[in-house]
């Protein structure tokens, strides 16, 4: 049976273990949709003909492969890759791509996965981990049917595709963070918590000034609806600054200088200053201090 496109996980092991954490398993399936889309990017970038790979299981040294693309057999669904063995376990222990021209002659790694590998007719293979705040996460294969180096182009292709996942997935936790942090005490309710609301108001200029390099659409929106949702509720017929404006007086409010503030944005720090100035006139503040609190009270920062 030939199997087109792409697997989804069994469900005994996504949506099983009922002990597990309701939030805990939604991160799990948001990686895993993470995982899927990558490899549909990954062959279509690189041609490669199949692509699979998976999330390292929690609590265990090992990666449970559930996405499979471009495969003709089920041999590679729900195999476990401990760390450390084959292809993708030599990957996961070294965090760092692997890749072999033939699988099953290979010096460089161990052999315990020999027969599916064989069962799906694949020879030359690349692994890439996924790598999210120094810990994998997950790992990407691609794979072709004949012995041929697959080329520092395909590689390139494969690293990036594993590097959207990681910055995706880092920015949905940063979300997920500053939505918790947003949904505690406000500030001065209980000792420390202004230490806290500043930590909040340097990650949501963080995320603001991450959001434009997130190519995704879809996740851009969530993430600037998450940052959205730190802010005081907004009053009616209140003022409003165009995104550039937002994202340097975000800055601003975490306490960095326009010079900090153009490193951070990519900007140079006059065009931060003119940025400012035109938010100063909407907020009809005299200085950077009066336009944060204007902000603040307009319900546009944190």
């Amino acid at each position: 049976m030939r199997d087109a496109g792409l697997t989804t996980p069994e469900r005994g092991w996504v949506h099983g273990e009922p002990h597990r954490r309701s939030d805990e398993v939604a991160a799990e399936a948001v990686a895993t949709m993470e995982i899927r889309g990558a490899l549909v990017r990954l062959r279509h970038t690189t041609g490669l003909p199949v692509a699979f790979g998976g999330l390292v299981e929690a609590g265990r040294p090992q990666i449970r492969i559930s996405e499979l693309s471009g495969t003709h057999t089920a041999a590679l669904r729900s195999l476990a890759v401990t760390s450390g063995n084959g292809l993708g376990g030599r990957a996961v222990a070294l965090a760092r791509p692997c890749a072999v021209t033939d699988y099953a002659g290979s010096r460089q790694i161990s052999h315990e996965y020999d027969v599916p590998v064989a069962a799906e007719g694949i020879h030359s293979v690349l692994a890439v981990p996924v790598v999210v705040r120094r810990r994998v996460r997950g790992v990407l294969y691609g794979a072709l049917r004949s012995a041929q180096p697959l080329g520092d182009r395909t590689l390139g292709a494969a690293v990036a595709a594993a590097r959207d996942v990681e910055q995706s997935l880092v920015v949905r936790e940063e979300a997920r963070g500053l939505l918790a942090a947003a949904r505690t005490e406000p500030a001065g309710a209980y000792p420390g918590a202004e230490t806290g609301q500043e930590q909040v108001r340097e990650a949501h200029a963080a995320l603001r000034a991450l959001a434009p390099r997130i190519a995704d659409p879809e996740l851009r929106a969530e993430l600037l609806a998450a940052c959205g949702l730190l802010a005081a509720p907004r009053p009616a017929g209140g003022a409003s600054l165009a995104p550039r404006e937002l994202d340097v007086l975000s800055w601003v409010a975490a306490g960095a200088t326009n010079a900090a503030v153009a490193e951070r944005l990519g900007l140079r720090p006059e065009t931060v200053k003119g940025y400012l100035r035109s938010a100063m006139r909407k907020l009809g503040a005299h200085t950077r201090g009066e336009a944060v609190t204007a902000a603040r009270r307009a319900g546009l920062l944190p």
